[in-house]
């Protein structure tokens, strides 16, 4: 299955190509490495050259080169919530336009379900999901290891009009919470995840994929509910497939009578019939 996302109000994939994307944000223009656009470009070089953004890398170092009157951030209304937008030194922006169609998705599971629904989401960043999931209905359990993003998470709630929403704001490593949650007896209807390759929990826990996802994966099983909803994993790991992902989900849901779809999330550039690779995503949900 690929998932295209089309030019949205405040974003657009304007063009890609030569290791490079280029975006609008609102009023301004980003280009930025992304490996997969492997192409030839549509636009010509001035046209990139006249961006407003440009992360450039020398060597180890980074560096953002911002014209003259270019906010440190600015705010884009994007699937009917507000973010933040921020240009970070490791190239993000606080926004993954991609996750869109899978928040669309997940907000109608939850609307079609009759019952209030637990959503827990883990690595959960700046948001985006656990506010989808909260103006759905959602009680949402939002756990990230960094401060910075739960902050930034906490700021976007409150400029989507959602700061009174029924979001618990976690910052501890995921794993460990979720022990702690095991042990209290707390239980979820629904899981979202966006495990990374890489990184250290608040108190300099280590996490690394390769090792501890499985782990991840079982604590999530008995953290479920007797009456699981939906859970959605998504990927931004080089070298795995979505079909690693819906192996596990098959073996975390085997009890569980349910479906699973699996494939790519995709940009659609906004002049060609292109699509940008962005990401992989395998979810289960209830029959």
């Amino acid at each position: 299955m690929i998932l295209k996302l089309e030019k949205q109000k405040e974003y657009e994939l304007v063009d890609s190509g030569l290791g490079q994307k280029l975006e609008k944000y609102g009023p301004y223009t980003f280009a930025r490495p992304d490996p997969e656009a492997l192409w030839n470009r549509s636009l010509t070089a001035k046209e990139w050259d006249n961006t407003d953004l440009k992360f450039i890398r020398k060597g180890t170092r980074t560096q953002w080169i911002i014209k003259e009157g270019v906010p440190k951030s600015w705010t884009v209304e994007f699937g009917g919530l507000t973010f933040s937008i921020k240009p970070t030194s490791f190239k993000h922006t606080g926004l993954f336009p991609e996750q869109l169609l899978n928040w669309q998705w997940m907000e109608e599971v939850i609307k079609n379900e009759n019952r209030k629904v637990k959503v827990l989401n883990l690595f959960a960043y700046t948001g985006g999901a656990s506010l989808a999931a909260a103006r759905a209905g959602a009680e949402v359990c939002h756990v990230d290891g960094s401060k910075t993003a739960v902050a930034w998470a906490r700021e976007n709630a409150e400029l989507s009009g959602l700061s009174e929403a029924p979001i618990r704001w976690i910052v501890e490593d995921v794993i460990l919470f979720l022990k702690r949650e095991i042990k209290r007896g707390n239980k979820y209807d629904a899981i979202i995840m966006d495990p990374p390759s890489f990184g250290h929990g608040p108190k300099d826990e280590l996490w690394k994929i390769e090792e501890s996802f499985l782990g991840l994966m079982q604590l999530c099983k008995e953290i479920l509910s007797d009456d699981p909803l939906f859970v959605l994993i998504n990927g931004y790991t080089a070298g795995y497939s979505p079909i690693t992902y819906q192996n596990n989900l098959m073996d975390m849901m085997t009890e569980n009578k349910g479906s699973i779809e699996v494939g790519e999330l995709t940009i659609k550039e906004s002049n060609t019939q292109r699509l940008l690779p962005c990401g992989i995503f395998a979810r289960w949900q209830k029959n």
